[in-house]
């Protein structure tokens, strides 16, 4: 988790194309080490730590290649199909690989590609130089505790179910980490250099933002979570026929993106954009819960597939564009560090939720299924929350 937050907002604090190579090329070497298990623990920190970075790199490129409007939008567009095209892929291939050749292999075919990314970036990126205000300085105070506070809260989370809510591990956990974040705060606030400067999320406008993304990803892991257990250990496919279950989903979720969501922002804004894709989402995985019945399989989720599919991409467009927005040049690649960081960190937490929801009961669709309406209201609640942004939101005052 640190080296999420460090790496995620120093992604906006050097020039973005340098950032996006180097990243590429740790994420890519560190995948051949970690599958023959040589050295674990340094060589999944080159994986995540790459990870880390390249999200918010590849953000602050298109914010500062882009202008806001069409343009931007349409950047974004092809940026969110390109994840789901990666999603679909993964969900395919990695069946077939463990299948075929081993686990490791899951790694190693990332290698060849991270290459490529390496030696195209620079003929393909231009390059944008340092910022105008000079290097800033890295605050370890509250990277330490930003880390610190986020993990407490994901273990009391994680082991809540398992050791009991009001043991220490599950509520003394919860406590510690909230207490963490809430010194977070008044160190940033008092800061010189914050690691989250407060008063680019003071204004309601990336405050909300940065809250419906971490809400769109802790529900999206969640209802991945529910979707893939019922389809294995409920239904019994293997792994390659709940990869093909997943195809439509991940399908209609590119094209979304790509073509539908940039034409929704540019004729109804990003407020409404957002909330309608939020509720559509909820409603989406409503329906995929709905279609789960003991004897349910592939044209019983076919439905809530489709539906959340296509919302889900124009929810996903329509986040990172509101993080980008009404931002000032100089603080653009910080905004795209932090909405990367609470993507990640709303995800780690929703999927904790979601998980304890379904574990708890003792029947394991029966949890599957409160967990999927308990995801499904919490994305619909998210959209609601997107109302909350300014219809024309401004310059002024979100700076670095």
């Amino acid at each position: 988790m640190l080296g999420l937050l460090r790496r995620g907002v120093l992604g906006g604090l050097v020039a973005g194309d340098r950032v996006a190579v180097d990243e590429a090329e740790a994420l890519g070497v560190g995948q051949g080490p970690l599958a023959y298990g040589l050295r674990p623990g340094q060589d999944a920190a080159a994986r995540v730590g790459g990870g880390a970075l390249l999200t918010p790199a590849t953000l602050a490129l298109i914010y500062r290649g882009f202008e806001e409007g069409p343009a931007r939008n349409r950047a974004l567009g092809a940026w969110g199909m390109a994840g789901s095209a990666g999603l679909a892929a993964g969900s395919l291939l990695g069946g077939v690989l463990t299948s075929a050749l081993g686990w490791e292999w899951v790694f190693f075919v990332n290698v060849p590609l991270a290459v490529g990314a390496v030696l195209a970036a620079p003929r393909l990126l231009p390059s944008d130089g340092r910022p105008a205000s000079g290097p800033r300085g890295f605050d370890v105070p509250g990277a330490l505790l930003a880390t610190a506070g986020s993990t407490l809260v994901v273990f009391g989370l994680a082991s809540g179910p398992e050791a009991g809510w009001g043991s220490v591990r599950g509520a003394g956990s919860l406590v510690a980490g909230l207490a963490l974040l809430a010194l977070l705060v008044l160190v940033e606030a008092r800061g010189r250099d914050p690691l989250i400067p407060l008063r680019l999320v003071r204004r309601r406008g990336p405050a909300t933002t940065m809250v419906v993304i971490a809400v769109f990803q802790g529900t999206l892991g969640g209802a991945y979570y529910v979707l893939t257990t019922y389809l294995q250990p409920v239904l019994g496919y293997s792994a390659l026929e709940a990869g093909l279950t997943f195809l439509p989903l991940t399908l209609v979720c590119m094209a979304a993106a790509l073509k539908a969501a940039p034409v929704m922002l540019g004729r109804w804004g990003i407020r409404a954009t957002l909330s309608v894709g939020m509720l559509g989402a909820g409603a989406g995985i409503a329906a995929l819960t709905a279609g789960m019945p003991a004897g349910g399989g592939f044209w019983t989720l076919m439905p809530g597939s489709l539906v959340w599919g296509f919302f889900g991409g124009v929810a996903f467009v329509a986040l990172f564009v509101a993080a980008g927005a009404g931002v000032a040049p100089e603080a653009q690649g910080v905004a795209s560090g932090l909405a990367s960081t609470a993507k990640e960190v709303g995800g780690a937490m929703g999927l904790a939720v979601f998980v304890a929801v379904a574990t708890a009961s003792p029947d394991l669709l029966g949890g599957l299924h409160a967990a999927g309406w308990a995801a499904a209201a919490a994305t619909a609640l998210g959209g609601l929350a997107a109302l909350a942004l300014e219809p024309n939101p401004t310059t002024e005052g979100i700076t670095s």
